[in-house]
């Protein structure tokens, strides 16, 4: 998990910082999601999904598509 989340944000060539400034928390604090340091919350992992428009399936490595689930209607 931590090192997909660090993998979507290089990939969209973001810094710590910007992520950390959506979430509203340090990048210091930021910094130890993506090292594994601290556990992600849910209410940060539903954040991420979000911001990345991906699942949190994917974010947790338990499926490899990146895709979003369609919205319900």
């Amino acid at each position: 998990m931590y090192k997909r989340i660090r993998d979507l944000r290089e990939d969209r060539d973001l810094n710590q910082t910007t992520v950390a400034k959506y979430l509203g928390m340090s990048q210091t604090g930021y910094s130890k999601y993506e090292t594994g340091e601290n556990d992600i919350p849910t209410d940060v992992l539903i954040k991420l999904a979000r911001f990345y428009r991906t699942s949190i399936d994917y974010l947790l490595g338990e499926t490899d598509l990146k895709d979003r689930y369609p919205d319900s209607k």
